[in-house]
């Protein structure tokens, strides 16, 4: 059997990256070679495991569905927390490349540990002094528990007043076939501790490891070029690529193992690729030329705390680091209060040095950088949706079957269908070339990729194209857009329920056509953000901007976390009891959260024309970069 999603992921792969991988061998330096396949690794890890988690915390630990949201968004947030201190450790002393390798060990460690998940815990239901145990298999989408009565298994739901219904059981049963609310109690038995705190030790080993690798190993691909070189530029086009082609078959591969096979199958083809990674870049030191290295090599070599070097004591205190991240990865209330008491203070310290040391150009450039960091927040929580309650409304209210029934071509040698298809159509699949046509809903993360694989190449050129007339859209305007189309994708999903189904499933095509609008928007917005924080902020505050920028990135997790927590309706063993009642909780929350990007951004396009003013030039090729910050008068 093959699956519809491989052979297309094939497909776009082979189309968008031949031209990549020409360009990669003929027309730049080797390094870039080492530093595309090991990020496209690392990439492949993360978005491979953040495809099966917020499944394996609902179905696996059995967390109720806000809670596990709330988890997959404080350790979301501080993924892109930590690679601040993994940046200044590495400027200050370690250098790119070591911290590189660092990190890639934490995460090999990290993803591999995810890989062992002991045994799973059970749902339990009392009702008048009897305790009665659920019966959960399969994964993902193809959830199905089922409640023990008497050493049978049965079907269970909600009814339309959202009392609890035990389907076709006998009369005779120690129990009702309808549990009115407020008489039963769920419970959950067997969530054994020490395979949890592996899990919240893999989590934190990932953190941490993510702080190392990520905002480093991008700066070795700058260090590639020297100053001025034209294939500057096109050498990060090709990076991002990887990166992009590391997260697209992450979805695809462990998104099919994890669901099909086992969680240990999809975590542990994470913690592979993560492997590949770290061999590539350790084996192509030699092509890197010596770039990477630490500042200053002695001072890391001295001897600071007994025997150990300055570079030792880093580790060493990296990995206690580990243990409180363990801690905070685990209360999501400490880390929100922690992130949003930054923030205040990291905003507050920037409105006064706008004030006091500042005059008017540097004054309004701070305050355009305020701006866009505003709009970044809200685009970045609507976006991140992605993996913990647009994963969960796949499974749940979307159809992800391609075909309605079998299509054969080529007189039968060919069959599309889903399992069951094929089953109720009597095909046997000996005799036919058999492609699933179905997608599992963590594989629907592939889709975002996806999109950015084939229009990548697209809106470099169109903002090329534009560039050499003049006409390339300001910074607000592509904020704006982002904005409108982060918001209409969500709306998208309120037209595609007029067309669901019996089950409460619509269209898969609703689901592909939000992640395109995601996308587009993503590409409006992505290039442009960093490269704003540096062009606005005076050049003695330049570090500080992209700080608060990160910071607000992982505000946005967080904050998305719990928006999803607003989706969530009741589960037993990790099934949604009432899939009517899901589909309308998810839609009232997209619908307004959409109508608030897009008015957002609707305001942003309408002040653009004001906000460019206070850029004075700063994204006009000849401006000059802002000087260090003058005191004001």
């Amino acid at each position: 059997m093959n699956s519809i999603v491989v052979v297309a992921g094939i497909l776009v792969t082979l189309v968008t990256g031949l031209p990549v991988f020409l360009q990669l061998i003929k027309e730049h330096p080797k390094g870039l070679i080492i530093l595309f396949f090991a990020e496209m690794w690392e990439r492949f890890s993360y978005y491979g495991m953040r495809a099966i988690l917020i499944f394996y915390l609902t179905q696996h630990f059995l967390f109720e569905p806000k809670v596990a949201n709330g988890h997959y968004g404080s350790y979301t947030s501080l993924v892109y927390l930590l690679p601040l201190i993994g940046g200044f450790l590495a400027d200050k002393w370690l250098g790119t490349r070591k911290a590189v390798a660092f990190g890639a060990i934490l995460l090999v460690a990290g993803h591999l540990a995810m890989a062992v998940e002991g045994k799973p815990a059970t749902q339990t239901l009392t009702y008048a002094g009897q305790t009665y145990q659920f019966q959960a298999e399969g994964r993902g989408g193809e959830r199905v528990a089922k409640l023990v009565v008497a050493g049978k298994p049965y079907d269970v739901s909600a009814t339309k007043a959202g009392d609890f219904e035990i389907k076709d059981l006998p009369a005779a049963a120690p129990l009702p076939a309808v549990l009115p609310k407020g008489q039963y109690q769920l419970g959950v038995e067997g969530r054994d501790p020490t395979y949890l705190n592996i899990f919240w030790l893999a989590l934190s080993l990932i953190i941490v490891g993510v702080g190392f690798l990520k905002p480093n190993i991008s700066t070795i691909v700058g260090q590639l070029y020297p100053q001025g070189d034209p294939r500057r530029d096109p050498g990060f086009t090709l990076y991002y690529y990887g990166i992009n082609l590391g997260s697209f078959w992450a979805s695809i591969l462990c998104g099919l193992l994890g669901i099909k096979v086992g969680w240990w199958a999809g975590f542990g083809l994470a913690g592979l690729g993560m492997l590949a990674g770290f061999v590539v870049f350790v084996l192509g030191k030699p092509w890197l030329l010596g770039k990477g290295e630490a500042p200053e090599p002695k001072k890391l070599k001295e001897k600071v705390a007994g025997p150990l070097t300055r570079e030792h004591l880093i580790y060493a205190l990296s990995l206690l680091g580990v243990l409180g991240v363990f801690f905070l990865v685990q209360r999501s209330a400490i880390v929100g209060v922690t992130l949003v008491a930054g923030m205040i203070g990291s905003i507050g310290y920037v409105l006064w040095f706008m004030f006091a040391k500042v005059q008017k150009v540097e004054r309004e450039r701070l305050a355009l950088a305020l701006f866009l960091i505003f709009g970044a927040v809200v685009f970045w929580t609507l976006f991140e949706q992605a993996g913990s309650s647009l994963n969960l409304f796949a499974a749940t209210n979307v159809n992800l079957n391609l075909t309605s029934a079998p299509v054969q071509w080529f007189g039968g040698a060919v069959t599309f269908a889903t399992p069951a298809q094929l089953a109720a159509a009597a095909i046997d699949p000996a005799r036919t070339l058999w492609i699933d046509s179905s997608f599992n809903a963590a594989q629907t993360q592939a889709l975002n990729a996806g999109w950015i694989l084939i229009f990548a190449p697209v809106f470099a050129a169109l903002w090329t194209f534009l560039g050499r007339r003049d006409k390339d859209p300001n910074p607000v305007v592509k904020f704006g857009l982002a904005l409108l189309q982060v918001g209409l994708g969500f709306l998208v999903l309120q037209w595609g329920s007029t067309f669901a189904d019996g089950a409460f499933r619509m269209p898969l095509f609703f689901l592909v056509l939000m992640y395109m609008l995601h996308t587009t928007g993503e590409l409006c917005m992505s290039p442009v953000g960093l490269s704003q924080m540096t062009k606005l902020s005076p050049a003695s505050m330049v570090s500080f901007i992209m700080a608060v920028w990160f910071m607000a990135v992982a505000i946005a997790q967080y904050v998305g976390g719990f928006i999803a927590g607003l989706t969530t309706v009741e589960t037993v063993g990790g099934q949604v009891l009432d899939p009517e009642a899901a589909l309308r909780t998810s839609l009232q929350v997209f619908n307004v959260i959409g109508l608030i990007a897009a008015g957002i951004g609707v305001l942003f396009l309408i002040a653009s024309p004001f906000l460019k003013k206070w850029s004075h030039g700063a994204d006009e090729h000849h401006a000059a970069p802002t000087d260090t910050a003058t005191v004001a008068d």
